[in-house]
This record gives C-alpha cells, structure tokens and sequence, in this order.
C-alpha cells in the first residue's frame, strides 16, 4: 500500500493524435514529452504511483481520439508499465465518470504531480477539480503542451494559451513549476 505523504504522478492524455500526422497536433509536443519521460523515470525510480489517462471521444461530432484507433493510442514512449494504472476518459476533467477518485482513495494519495495535453483543457479541468477534492497538486508547467486557439477572428499562440494557463492555475488552484525544479526536491 502507498504511503499517504508518496505523490503520483497524473500524465493526462499523451496521445498520438497531438503528435505529428496526429488529428489534433500540438505545437512543441515532443518537448512536453521530453519532460513527462523524465519525470516518469523519477517516479519510477522512488516507487510512487503513476496513472495514465487516456481520452477516448464518445458521441457524434468527435474528430479526434476515436475509439480504436491509432490517434487514441498513448504516445509509445508512454506506454504503461505493468504496475502503472490506465484510467479511460471521455471527458475534460479526468474525474467525471471515471474511476480516478476511487483510484486516488484506494492508494492513498493526497497529492498529485500532473502533466500532459492539453493545458489549457484536460490539464486545467483536472487540476481545478482536485481543489474540490482537498488533493494537494503541482502542475510540470513544461511538461504540458497546447495550441494555438481562435477567439473573435484573433489567434491567441500557444504559447500565450498555456502561459495563461498556468497563471491562472498557480497559487489557487496548484503550485506550478518546471519539471527540473519539482525534481530537486523530490
């Protein structure tokens, strides 16, 4: 059984389809990725608990992360190792209709590290979630990735759209900072 004061780390949705061919490319995904390796391998090495979420699109009108197919696979440089949970999503908040509460609760964990795709979505609405559920949380700010978004004719870059983020998410909601930085002091 995990020790209660041991985080976990939360990799949301790093999945083929924000990648390169993918039907929802991210801008700079392989550089979130680069980080989430790195700090899955931390994780590993201290034996804490790592939960994959994966996004499986339900209902009409889904253009990404179909059931079956290659796009809803999670990035194979993620592939989860035999005692690593999978919890399956088809909702922003990786709690709604899943089994990650009671994942949380049969570990023990009351703190997450939370990383993944995309910032300003599935990142966001977990993260603010776990604020309701008293889950003390970090978020690896550059190892989450997002896009460009469109508002009233104007493209906000990416860049810009997972700054706000991040901002909008620290303090209140989570303490946000680097990987580099969370792992000298894990």
């Amino acid at each position: 059984m995990t020790e209660a004061f041991q985080p976990a780390l939360l990799i949301i949705d790093v999945q083929n389809d924000y990648f390169a061919g993918g039907k929802m490319e991210l801008c700079a995904p392989l550089a979130a990725l680069a980080s989430i390796e790195r700090i899955r391998e931390r994780f590993r090495e201290k034996a804490c608990p790592v939960i994959h979420v994966q996004h499986i699109s339900a209902g009409a009108g889904a253009k990404f992360f179909l059931p079956n197919t290659e796009g809803a696979r999670i990035h194979p440089n993620l592939t989860p190792a035999g005692d690593e949970y999978l919890v399956v999503k088809h909702l922003p908040n990786s709690f709604t209709d899943t089994r990650l509460a009671d994942l949380i609760d049969a570990l023990r964990i009351e703190r997450l590290v939370i990383c993944g795709m995309m910032s300003h979505m599935c990142v966001d609405s977990t993260t603010r979630a776990c604020l309701d559920r008293k889950i003390k949380t970090t978020v690896l700010a550059d190892a989450c990735a997002t896009r460009d978004l469109v508002y009233r004719n104007e493209t906000i870059p990416a860049k810009t759209v997972h700054a706000c983020s991040m901002a909008a998410l620290n303090g209140r909601f989570a303490r946000v900072v680097d990987t580099a930085e969370f792992a000298d002091g894990f």
